[in-house]
């Protein structure tokens, strides 16, 4: 199977399972990513049965929207029995990092509010420890420099991504060669460095549920 027909089979797993899992008139959290598109596409037929869906993404969004999919702002929920996203990796304990497209600070906050987490990848994904894929993090614009000094300090190496301002009008600092060994930990202390939205980890929150697409069919964790 191809890298996108794996993407396809846990995209149409996770919908499976909120058809399964939540009630009909509930609202849906929807990831950003290539795979959260492919799991827009599997929603699609089962509009119907739901209020609406909360976007993490201005892409989202319009995607959300081409499908006929009605969009809610976040402060106008109180709760959402589901959020799918997918994930650059992902590790034993369902920590992760996210943020390859930029939008970890509204993927965050609706992971946040969400009841479950449901996390959707490719067999590619799930790694011993996390650190390989360069850790995202979103910073304010006149802190870069400042920040980026703090994270070498931690044995990173910071690389601003070129031509990138996040929907929130932010800058991301990608860090590169961390072995992160305490996803927890590390996430706490970069989220105290002083200029940092967020960054990437989702460890504090993690998944609770990971669909991960191998070429024997959906394998579902825990």
């Amino acid at each position: 199977m191809t890298q996108d027909e794996l993407k396809q089979a846990v995209a149409q797993a996770a919908a499976d399972y909120v058809a399964t899992n939540v009630p009909e008139g509930s609202i849906v959290g929807v990831g950003t990513g290539s795979t959260a598109n492919f799991f827009i596409d599997a929603l699609a037929p089962l509009k119907h049965r739901f209020k609406g869906a909360v976007a993490s993404s201005e892409a989202t969004r319009k995607r959300l929207e081409g499908h006929g999919i009605a969009v809610l702002d976040l402060n106008e929920v109180d709760t959402i029995p589901v959020y799918v996203d997918g994930a650059d990796e992902i590790d034993a304990g369902l920590n992760m990092i996210k943020g390859g497209g930029g939008a970890l600070t509204r993927e965050k906050i609706v992971a946040a509010v969400a009841q479950t987490f449901v996390c959707i990848c490719d067999a590619s994904k799930l790694v011993n420890v996390m650190g390989t894929f360069p850790l995202p993090v979103e910073v304010i614009p006149m802190a870069r420099a400042h920040v980026a000094r703090e994270l070498q300090k931690l044995g990173g190496t910071p690389v601003l991504r070129e031509g990138f301002v996040t929907d929130n009008g932010n800058l991301i600092l990608d860090v590169r060669g961390l072995s992160i060994t305490d996803p927890k930990g590390l996430e706490a202390q970069i989220n105290q460095i002083t200029g940092v939205v967020t960054n990437g980890l989702f460890a504090i929150r993690p998944a609770n549920v990971l669909l991960l697409g191998t070429p024997e069919g959906v394998r579902r964790l825990p």
